[in-house]
């Protein structure tokens, strides 16, 4: 488990983490920028919509590893949650020149898996590794 404070500064510790685990599953080479662009937009996500930036608020970051299943993480923020269902396509015209609201899109393009829990606070992506 990696626990993370609510600040910018806290991607190099998930990288670290990401690279760790990368050594530690050995993990295809191909694979490695797949899931650390995914947990760096989900653990942005958390800092900067889940708990606003406060460096009170922690972000968890979970894994499990299972032959069968890949590599499953678990980013969970102490925020009040949103509506997942009703983010907006990024890839549609309107949406096109719109400032953020790439993330979730970029994690369910590079990732097996994705699913929101607990309101919207806890995202759950999955890798085949």
């Amino acid at each position: 488990m990696l626990k993370l404070a609510s600040c910018s500064e806290s991607i190099c510790e998930l990288e670290q983490f990401v690279r760790n685990l990368s050594e530690q599953y050995n993990i295809c080479p191909d694979r490695y920028p797949d899931i650390l662009i995914s947990l760096t937009e989900a653990v942005n996500n958390a800092i900067i919509h889940g708990n606003g930036e406060c460096r009170s608020k922690n972000v968890l970051v979970v894994h499990s590893y299972q032959e069968r299943r890949g590599l499953t993480f678990k980013v969970s923020d102490e925020g009040s949650g949103f509506d997942y269902a009703s983010i907006p396509d990024p890839t549609k015209v309107e949406n096109l020149e719109r400032i953020g609201g790439r993330g979730v899109f970029l994690m369910k393009q590079l990732s097996d898996r994705i699913k929101f829990e607990n309101n919207g606070r806890t995202v759950i992506i999955n890798f085949n590794v």
